[in-house]
């Protein structure tokens, strides 16, 4: 398959940019003797005695602290005698008293040796925070490191035991058993990796069984595979504890809007944080981290730090700004070797200049009015900082203090990595830890491939829809074609609307990841992300398009670009994956910025997104007021106490929306409603939103969610801040007015008149669902004793009568510029309440449905294109049923 590099999408081929190692399979992987496992052969002692272990990286512990004992008397706990220990287990033995004060204290010899040898002599204040003594923005731990202490000299096995040796003699015959042990089995890979007698340790730092030699064709075993990937993995969620214990702003340490990663030096993914990591920050690392070796070639070195926000060349909007900081292996003279890793951290930045407060805005027209654009540029360079660029960037936003904050915590962030990952390179070395990056990323490429060839070869089509337009509705298609052949699947976007001068727009990453990140979730759920699962992925993002703009056209709506390209690529799988699709999520990062003076010559800003319903599946209801599954650990509600203390402001409701979860046999979660009193002499709203008109779709027959609506209520009566729903710029608050916020459901899954009566009447026993809805959208009778079965069943066959059905017929009008029609006749529209440009749909009895804007036409009946036909997977003659999906 041809693939092309990610600075430039063109309408030939736009796969995620990978830059191949070689192929691999999981059930090809060497299974070499534990000789080549650098932890076999050290007991429990090696980690008591250095400090906390974080997932094989081991964390230093502070001068003068005592390692906590493990059981009697302080020492390790060892089998009863007669039992063997586990195998890689040595004797802890007696250790030699050591003065306070004297290298090695307080963790015996072993911590000496691994201090010396293994860490970074830079240690970080407790609980991995990364402030405090230490000037953030002071050269980096390679310049400032002490010489390591002196080990402790051994004149023979024996000077390691006080008294009367007894306890080395015990920990000599244990030793021996277990080596006999072992040869009896066959193995003796681990007797020959045991220490020399009397050796409080495992291998020596730098001995070959500890430092194994790598290069082409290094194979790795198993359990080596395995603790590596735990450690790199384990190196991703400290970043994320230290990013949040050290970040200023509440977007971060109470939102955690921001994700790390661990990228190679080939622009490919190596490690995230499942679960945790956002994947429309993570996947995009990959454009950004070629647009900086693009830009700056061979012209990287240590102590160098990047800072990139463009979404023109691998970001996603401005406010999302990305360190990328390069970490090179160790040459063997001791200096700086060949670039290894990139820690990267991509971290929303509250405010980043433009027009409004949060710089995200519904009404902007070009990408200059969103604020700083970023290049790749390095803010440090050799250790020095650059600080005229960092004066520049921070003078052109607001609340400078939290910004500058934000990029302290983040550079202290990138800082620990480093110092983690340099830690791996010295115990495994450059050559073993790149082979095992390269079988990770084959084994997850493997995977992937197999879940596809599992689904039937085909080719299907389907459209979402956007909320264009700022001063009426002007709706955007996302058109996905999904092609399945072999083991690869492409994703064709061509059809897409034109860019527009708006902010539903995106650059070149988005729609890659987008369509990554939906068919990750379907096909392979469990595995590793990383750039190895992107391979048998090709998507095609014609240049000028909403899903490919060109400058200078704004990407702030980015995420509802994004989501749209979900619920595309979502609803075309449905007709592959029959009984595996979902209801439609929430549609965007419904933003919402209220922000004004705050008293003492500065700026206050808010920023709320409210969590929203997701789409019911076959067998459960939707997830009431979460974030969505390709959002990951962000936070779905913040702190009503985090929110007054740092704001003017009072928040006066918290609750979830009823009625707002699509109907089906399987409710859509419920959306949230969230009321904010400003309590600031003036102020200002702006919002961008999507799914504020155009509902969350469901699917197999389930209804719609509930649309996003975005107000404020002023002395006691709704205003609307924007004439197109969910674009407002600007819009001026006083005094006591209250911002509305109310998110939308998920979609429903199946034929709400399935749905069992006693879950509905639990709905609406738990306030989820109105008496009103369960009457007349899901035919439930209340009775005086419950639910009245009789009663239910009859009104149920009334409503599935009442329903509209109608043949439809091919026509030759074709499709509006910009929409897909349905030409209805008179009698028709009136039964529906629909008018020329309203918004119907098409139920699929097993999918998602045909979205249409109403025209008038003749007879009784409903004319469609032949394309619209076909993506419906109908013939002329079928009869269908019709839904409103918005009426003006």
């Amino acid at each position: 398959m041809a693939r092309a590099a990610p600075g430039r999408a063109s309408s030939a081929s736009t796969p995620i940019p990978t830059c191949r190692a070689s192929r691999g399979s999981a059930s090809s992987l060497p299974t070499s003797s534990p000789a080549s496992c650098p932890d076999a052969g050290r007991g429990r002692g090696d980690a008591r005695a250095g400090g906390r272990v974080l997932g094989g990286v081991q964390e230093p512990r502070s001068a003068g602290a005592r390692a906590p004992p493990r059981g009697r008397h302080g020492r390790a706990a060892v089998p009863r005698s007669g039992a063997p220990p586990p195998p890689g287990a040595v004797p802890l033995g007696r250790r030699r008293r050591v003065p306070d004060g004297a290298p090695g204290a307080g963790g015996g010899r072993r911590g000496a040796r691994r201090s010396a040898r293994d860490l970074p002599r830079v240690r970080a204040a407790r609980g991995g925070a990364v402030h405090g003594r230490r000037d953030l923005l002071a050269p980096p731990a390679e310049a400032r490191r002490r010489p390591a202490p002196a080990r402790l000299d051994r004149p023979g096995p024996r000077a390691a035991c006080r008294g009367d040796g007894a306890a080395d003699a015990r920990g000599r015959g244990r030793a021996g058993r277990q080596r006999r042990l072992d040869r009896r089995r066959g193995d003796r890979s681990l007797a020959r990796r045991r220490a020399p007698r009397g050796r409080a340790g495992g291998v020596a730092p730098g001995s070959p069984a500890r430092r194994p030699r790598g290069g082409r064709g290094v194979t790795v075993d198993p359990i080596t595979l395995e603790v590596v990937r735990e450690a790199l993995s384990s190196i991703v969620r400290e970043m994320r504890v230290t990013l949040v214990r050290t970040a200023y702003s509440s977007i971060l340490y109470e939102g955690e809007d921001f994700s790390c990663v661990l990228m190679d030096r080939d622009a490919q993914i190596v490690a995230m944080s499942k679960g945790q990591d956002h994947p429309l920050h993570i996947v995009p690392v990959s454009w950004s981290v070629k647009a900086v070796r693009d830009t700056f070639g061979d012209d990287l070195h240590p102590g160098d730090v990047v800072l990139h926000n463009d979404p023109y060349t691998g970001g996603t909007h401005l406010n999302d700004v990305a360190m990328i900081y390069p970490v090179f292996a160790p040459a063997a003279d001791g200096g700086a070797g060949e670039l290894f890793l990139f820690p990267v951290v991509r971290a929303h930045w509250g405010d980043v200049g433009g027009m409004s407060p949060g710089s995200l805005s519904g009404q902007v027209t070009e990408i200059y009015q969103e604020g700083v654009r970023i290049p790749p540029i390095k803010v440090m360079e050799r250790g020095r900082l650059n600080r005229a660029a960092l004066d520049l960037i921070f003078a052109n936003v607001r609340g400078p203090r939290d910004r500058e904050g934000d990029f302290r915590a983040m550079l202290g962030t990138c800082r620990k990595a480093a110092e983690r990952v340099e830690a791996l390179v010295r115990r495994y070395g450059a050559s073993t830890l790149r082979a095992c990056v390269t079988t990770l990323l084959d084994r997850a490429e493997e995977r992937m491939r197999r879940r596809i060839r599992e689904l039937p070869p085909g080719e299907h089509a389907y459209e979402a829809w956007l909320e264009g337009g700022r001063e009426r509705l002007e709706p955007l298609r996302v058109r996905a074609t999904v092609r399945i052949e072999g083991d690869t699947i492409t994703v064709d976007l061509t059809g897409s609307s034109p860019q527009t001068a708006g902010p539903t727009n995106v650059g070149p990453a988005m729609a890659p990841t987008g369509a990554f990140t939906i068919l990750k979730a379907f096909l392979d759920p469990g595995g590793d992300v990383n750039s190895g699962a992107f391979r048998p992925l090709t998507v095609i993002a014609p240049e000028g398009t909403i899903v490919n703009a060109r400058r200078p056209a704004p990407c702030g709506g980015m995420v509802e670009v994004k989501y749209c390209v979900e619920s595309a690529v979502m609803g075309a799988l449905g007709r592959a994956l029959a009984g595996r699709v979902t209801g439609d999520l929430k549609g965007g990062g419904n933003h919402c910025y209220v922000g004004g003076p705050d008293g003492a010559g500065g700026t206050f800003i808010f920023y709320e997104y409210p969590a929203a319903g997701t789409g019911a599946w076959d067998g459960g209801d939707g997830n009431n007021a979460v974030r969505a599954f390709t959002e990951s650990d962000i936070t779905t509600i913040q702190p009503v106490e985090a929110v007054e203390q740092k704001y003017p402001l009072r928040v006066e409701r918290c609750a979830l929306r009823e009625d707002s979860g699509g109907a089906g046999r399987w409710r859509g979660g419920l959306g949230l409603v969230r009321e904010v009193r400003v309590l600031a002499e003036a102020a200002q709203l702006s919002v961008l939103a999507e799914k504020a008109v155009l509902r969350p779709y469901g699917v197999a027959g389930g209804g719609s969610g509930a649309p996003n609506r975005f107000h404020v209520r002023r002395d006691g009566a709704d205003v609307e801040p924007s004439p197109v729903p969910g674009k407002v710029s600007g819009f001026p608050l006083r005094r006591g007015d209250v911002v509305v916020m109310a998110s939308s459901g998920g979609g429903g899954y199946g034929d709400p008149l399935e749905r069992d009566p006693a879950a509905v009447a639990a709905d609406v026993a738990e306030g989820l669902v109105s008496r009103a809805a369960a009457r007349d959208v899901y035919g439930v009778v209340a009775g005086p004793r419950g639910v009245d079965a009789a009663a239910t069943g009859e009104l149920r066959r009334a409503l599935r009568a009442a329903r509209v059905r109608v043949a439809v017929a091919e026509g030759a009008e074709g499709d509006g510029a910009t929409t897909r029609v349905i030409a209805l006749g008179p009698a028709v529209a009136a039964r529906l309440g629909v008018r020329e440009g309203d918004v119907v749909e098409i139920v699929d009895p097993a999918g998602a449905p045909l979205r249409a804007w109403v025209v008038s036409g003749p007879g009784d009946g409903a004319i469609l294109s032949a394309g619209s036909l076909r993506m419906a997977g109908l013939a002329a003659g079928d009869v269908v049923e019709l839904r409103v999906v918005h009426s003006r």
